[in-house]
């Protein structure tokens, strides 16, 4: 068994990464996913190009670093990559449809189902403080989610699936961290994502665009390098302490917004980022007594 020193500053720095990665990946989902760069592309091709993209990324790393490997566990990879290939559907689903801030608050409560099913599959231990700062995470992202009518729709539900999906994901990752090279889970995943994605897409498939293809690249490479920053990050901290920093991602999503699509965030929005900071901070505090 491969184990990693227990890290949380670093840990942290990585999740923060991972969200900034995964913010940009549903910009782009979003941009295929509407008449931006030509005749939306349906969600499993969009998931299918991610998976595409983001195998052939980790090869070349793959060949390039030549890392070692060993015999990966069939069963847990197989696990992780049906929940996650689920998950990352539902998701550019959803934004499409809705707008990015919302699906993005509605997916993300998957760190607090992660942190919950830590609980009796992981076995691990959720003190006050954690429960606390969880607690404030979810307000900030019901703030953020604007609860309304409108909200639930057959894409909200398609979010709040991917939510459900990806916190399961966060469970096998966790277990998979601790027993196998980081390169060996990415490679493992993506290839048999692909494979899933590439059977899912054949009834679907359309011709993309020059710039759909430059997106479709862009955001299996992003993914790629979110994907290294998360299973880091999961190796290094507990996952009830790290996958809550996750929430960082609704504040990228909110500033790529602005910066790209010049979508200005109203008070609601600050109020429920700041609600999210305050969460996550209250986490690392706690942590730094605990190792001090």
């Amino acid at each position: 068994m491969t184990l990693r020193p227990a890290n949380p500053s670093l840990a942290i720095l990585l999740m923060l990464s991972a969200t900034a990665f995964i913010a940009a990946t549903t910009l782009f989902a979003k941009a295929l996913g509407t008449d931006t760069l030509g005749k939306p592309l349906h969600p499993l091709q969009i998931s299918h190009g991610r998976f595409l993209f983001a195998f052939m990324a980790i090869s070349m790393a793959t060949v390039a670093l030549r890392p070692q490997l060993g015999r990966p566990d069939w069963r847990l990879h197989i696990g992780r990559t049906l929940f996650g290939w689920g998950g990352v559907t539902c998701m550019f689903a959803a934004v499409a449809y809705i707008p990015l801030s919302d699906a993005t608050a509605i997916s993300f409560l998957n760190p607090v189902f992660g942190m919950l099913l830590a609980i009796p599959l992981l076995g691990e231990k959720v003190g006050r403080w954690r429960w606390t700062a969880a607690a404030l995470a979810l307000i900030g992202a019901m703030v953020l989610l604007r609860p309304g009518a409108g909200t639930f729709q057959l894409a909200g539900l398609l979010a709040l699936g991917a939510a459900t999906l990806m916190g399961m994901e966060v469970i096998f990752i966790k277990k998979l961290a601790n027993k196998e090279p980081a390169f060996q889970i990415l490679l493992t995943n993506n290839a048999l994502g692909l494979g899933i994605a590439t059977l899912a897409v054949i009834p679907f498939w359309a011709g993309p665009t020059a710039a759909q293809w430059a997106a479709l690249m862009g955001l299996g490479v992003m993914m790629a390098a979110a994907q290294a920053c998360f299973v880091n990050a999961m190796a290094r901290a507990d996952a009830s302490f790290v996958t809550p920093f996750s929430y960082m991602t609704l504040v990228f999503a909110t500033l790529y917004d602005a910066a790209i699509f010049d979508v200005i965030p109203d008070w609601i929005s600050i109020i429920g980022a700041a609600i999210i900071l305050a969460g996550a901070s209250l986490l690392a505090w706690r942590e730094r007594r605990l190792t001090t």
